[in-house]
């Protein structure tokens, strides 16, 4: 069986090639050993967004009175979250394969092995292609500590499919996923620890928009030990789980119920024959593309986590979308200019473009305006005794250079930056674009 594309991994990436594809015309044929929609439909993304969903509404009718509103008593049904989480999860994944059949794709269930860029067997099938993308996602990292092999620890999956509450939880790792979970956990009413082995939380974003987040999170009562290194984990049959940490050269202890692992991720590398392409890799392991994600050997593609460039749903789709256009010969390119990262807490945290810290290390002259989200006054009317902040980076032509907001709903205004980023708009030409009045995304123009 020949087809002129074959993509090994369902995930955004993998489908969004597959869909782009088989709408140019192209035979392609999507290999996905689990669910289509990868970790990120799953297992990720969308599982822990509904379940944060639920949490921040059992969050707001709880502080309803603030709104001059009367609930009475609320209550939540964890199983119930859980369930419709799931009911989501096929609802979507179904939604992909649709997508998929519209457009002819060949979806084949199993796991897939590369015998050459041309060759990749499923099974006892060989199939033949002329363009192979490889989009095979990442898989969660636990590191080597002394006694996690001794531990009944979470992932992320297994805090997803939890059905009772635990009285407390320990969570090593303060990035995106661990303070998702923090915020999920917090909100109904479990005692949260995290630890982390970096100064600030949120690594990677704002400093201090990040520094915000983890206030708010203390008023709501979750502990956070920072610049701390977990050195062990201690676990007996019927007790608490104890995970020791070092700072400063001090050894403390957390003493939690359970314990969720949410150290980072890593790029889905072994199993799949890729040793037989022989393609050039980074020094952590990734696969080196190219701007038009095509690998050291032509014919070859690569989109998603393996590139590690940014484990991220969305840049993974962009990427997807690069690869196909140039295999069909369109002229296209990646920029990683603004790819936006969000962080789903309650309130929210964005950021877009270059950072702060980023901008410092870079030696770039920058300048910095800052403005309270209370400016915005679809804000004010909707965010009841809760601060925010807009900070904006221009260079010093003043195009803007990075964007980072604290403050509900963060999500879905970022884009108006990015695109501002990736267009290379300068203050002025960007003040001049009419937001609707009252949208908490015109807190931009005001920053302007």
């Amino acid at each position: 069986m020949k087809f002129n594309v074959a993509i090994i991994g369902g995930g955004p990436a993998g489908y969004t090639a597959a869909e782009a594809a088989g709408k140019a015309g192209l035979s392609v044929v999507l290999f996905e050993k689990n669910n289509l929609g990868g970790v990120c439909l799953n297992e990720g993304c969308i599982p822990t967004k509904t379940l944060l969903y639920s949490a921040k509404t059992y969050d707001n009718a709880a502080h309803a009175s603030k709104y001059a509103v009367s609930a009475g008593e609320v209550s939540f049904d964890l199983p119930k979250m859980i369930s419709r989480k799931q009911k989501v999860v096929r609802k979507l994944v179904l939604g992909v394969k649709a997508k998929l059949t519209a457009h002819q794709v060949q979806i084949v269930n199993g796991e897939a092995y590369i015998e050459d860029k041309n060759h990749v067997r499923c099974g006892e099938e060989v199939y033949e292609c002329d363009n192979l993308i490889i989009c095979t996602g990442s898989e969660t990292f636990v590191p080597p500590i002394p006694g996690v092999d001794k531990t009944p620890f979470w992932t992320h999956r297994d805090a997803l499919d939890n059905k009772e509450l635990p009285q407390s939880l320990a969570i090593i790792g303060g990035g995106v996923i661990g303070m998702e979970f923090a915020s999920f956990f917090n909100s109904l009413g479990v005692q949260v620890t995290v630890i982390e082995m970096m100064d600030e939380i949120l690594g990677g974003l704002d400093k201090e928009i990040a520094a915000l987040l983890r206030t708010e999170y203390v008023k709501k009562g979750i502990k956070f030990h920072l610049s701390s290194k977990v050195t062990s984990i201690s676990y007996e049959e019927g007790l608490a789980i104890k995970v020791f940490f070092e700072n400063e050269g001090i050894v403390e202890s957390v003493e939690s119920v359970k314990l969720l692992m949410s150290v980072g991720r890593r790029p889905v590398t072994r199993g799949f024959g890729l040793e037989n392409l022989d393609l050039i890799t980074g020094e952590r392991g990734h696969i080196l593309v190219n701007e038009k994600m095509q690998t050291s050997v032509p014919g070859v593609y690569v989109c998603g986590d393996l590139t590690g460039f940014s484990l991220l749903a969305h840049t993974a789709v962009r990427e997807a979308e690069v690869a196909v256009s140039n295999i069909i010969g369109k002229s296209d390119a990646m920029s990683y200019r603004a790819i936006p990262g969000v962080v789903y807490t309650n309130p929210e945290v964005a950021g877009v473009g270059m950072t702060e810290e980023a901008l410092q290390k870079s030696g770039l002259s920058y300048q910095v305006v800052k403005l309270p989200m209370a400016y915005s006054g679809r804000f004010v009317a909707e965010n009841e005794g809760v601060n925010g902040l807009c900070k904006l980076l221009f260079a010093e032509d003043d195009t803007l250079l990075g964007a980072h907001v604290f403050g509900n709903p963060a999500s879905e205004i970022i884009t108006l930056a990015g695109m501002a980023i990736e267009l290379k708009l300068k203050r002025e030409d960007w003040k001049k674009m009419v937001f609707p009045h009252p949208t908490v995304g015109e807190i931009f123009r005001e920053a302007l």
